[in-house]
C-alpha cells in the first residue's frame, strides 16, 4: 500500500481529498500546517476523526513569516501585488509535506487543489473552480510527487461526498481570506507590522487632483472614490518612491504587453517564441490568447490577442498552451 502525506487543512476539500485517496487504496496520514488560524485547527481534528484519519500538527508559523509574510508586506510596501499563495505553495506547504514524506517513507504528497495531473502534466480543473493558476509556482520535483484527488470535480459534487461520509464540515464555507489577514484588512495588518507610508499625493495626467491615505491602502485597478469631471478613475501605477498614486480612466487600465521576471518552468524551458495563453490573476475568466517570447536574461515578453485589466507590477503570470500549466512567473 503505497504512503500518501497529504495537507489536511480543515476544510471540505482536503477531507474529501483524503476520502478518495483511502478508497484508492492509499495509506493516507494527514498533515495540518499551524499558521495560527483561529478554529482551523479544531475544524481539521474534527474531520479527521471521522475519517479515522492520522493527523499531525506542524507549527508553520517561523516558515509562513519568513518566507510569506515578509516578503508580502515588502512587496507591498514597494507597490507590488504579491499573491501570498503562490509564495506559499513551493516554500512552505509543499516544502514541509515532502520533508514529512520523506521522513515517513512516503513516495506522495497531495493536496484538495482542483487541478488535474495527466502524465505527470498539470492542467485546468473544472472552470468553475479550476485552482491551476494556484500551483503555477510549485516546482517540477515537486510535482512530480504530487497527487490531486478532486482533478477536474465540481465543488457541489464534493460537498455531495463529504455529506454522505459524515465529514462534519461538509458545508463548511470556502476560506476567500489570506490565511494570515483572517479580516482581509491590508492595510490594518501592515500597519501593525511597522513602517508603513502616509498620506501622499494622487495624480491623473500630471495634475496633483487629490490625496491618498496611504499607498498600502490600494492596488492596481481600484476604483478611486471620488469623481473627476464626472469621470469614474482608477489606481494605474503605485509610485513608492514619490509615495504617489497614478490615476487613469478605465479604458486606459487595459495592456496587451507585459514582461515576466523569475519564470517557473514545469516544462523544459522553451528557447523559441510560442503561442499559448495566459493569466495573470487569479479569476478564471481572463486567459486571453498570447505569443510568449522568451529573452536571453530569463525574463519573457507576452503579448496577448485581447488586453489584459489592469496588470500590476508582482501578480504572478501563469502561461498555459490550452489547459496545460506551463508555468509561473512574475510581473515586471
Amino acid at each position: 500500500m503505497q504512503k500518501v502525506i497529504l495537507g489536511f487543512s480543515g476544510g471540505v476539500d482536503s477531507a474529501v481529498a483524503a476520502l478518495l485517496l483511502v478508497r484508492g487504496g492509499y495509506d493516507v496520514r494527514g498533515v495540518f500546517l499551524d499558521v495560527g488560524v483561529a478554529g482551523a485547527e479544531t475544524d481539521a481534528r474534527r474531520a479527521a476523526e471521522s475519517l479515522r484519519l492520522p493527523l499531525e500538527v506542524i507549527d508553520a508559523r517561523s516558515a509562513l513569516e519568513t518566507c510569506v509574510c515578509a516578503p508580502f508586506a515588502q512587496g507591498y510596501l514597494r507597490g507590488e501585488t504579491l499573491n501570498p499563495c503562490l509564495l506559499c505553495n513551493p516554500a512552505v506547504k509543499f516544502r514541509m509535506l515532502l520533508e514529512r514524506a520523506d521522513a515517513l517513507g512516503a513516495e506522495w504528497i497531495a493536496t484538495g487543489h482542483y487541478a488535474r495531473l495527466e502524465n505527470g502534466a498539470l492542467y485546468m480543473g473544472c472552470p468553475d473552480k479550476d485552482q491551476s493558476y494556484q500551483l503555477a509556482t510549485v516546482t517540477r520535483a515537486q510535482l512530480s510527487r504530487l497527487l490531486l484527488p478532486l482533478g477536474g470535480m465540481e465543488k457541489p459534487r464534493v460537498r455531495e461526498l463529504a455529506a454522505q461520509a459524515g465529514i462534519p464540515i461538509a458545508q463548511k464555507p470556502d476560506s476567500m481570506d489570506i490565511c494570515f489577514i483572517p479580516d482581509h484588512n491590508y492595510a490594518a495588518w501592515l500597519e501593525r507590522r511597522g513602517g508603513a507610508p502616509g498620506p501622499g499625493s494622487c495624480v491623473f495626467r500630471g495634475e496633483v487632483i487629490g490625496r491618498h491615505e496611504g499607498i498600502h491602502h490600494w492596488t492596481v485597478g481600484q476604483r478611486w472614490g471620488e469623481l473627476y469631471h464626472e469621470r469614474r478613475l482608477y489606481v494605474a501605477k503605485i509610485v513608492p518612491e514619490t509615495n504617489t498614486l497614478e490615476m487613469a480612466l478605465w479604458e486606459d487600465l487595459f495592456r496587451c504587453e507585459i514582461d515576466v521576471r523569475d519564470m517557473n518552468w514545469l516544462i523544459d524551458p522553451p528557447q523559441e517564441p510560442f503561442r499559448g495563453c495566459v493569466r495573470a490573476r487569479h479569476t478564471r475568466w481572463e486567459t486571453p490568447d498570447c505569443t510568449v517570447t522568451p529573452r536571453e536574461d530569463g525574463t519573457l515578453h507576452i503579448v496577448t490577442d485581447t488586453p489584459l485589466r489592469a496588470p500590476a507590477k508582482g501578480q504572478t503570470v501563469a502561461v498555459y498552451d490550452g489547459q496545460r500549466l506551463l508555468g509561473g512567473g512574475f510581473l515586471l
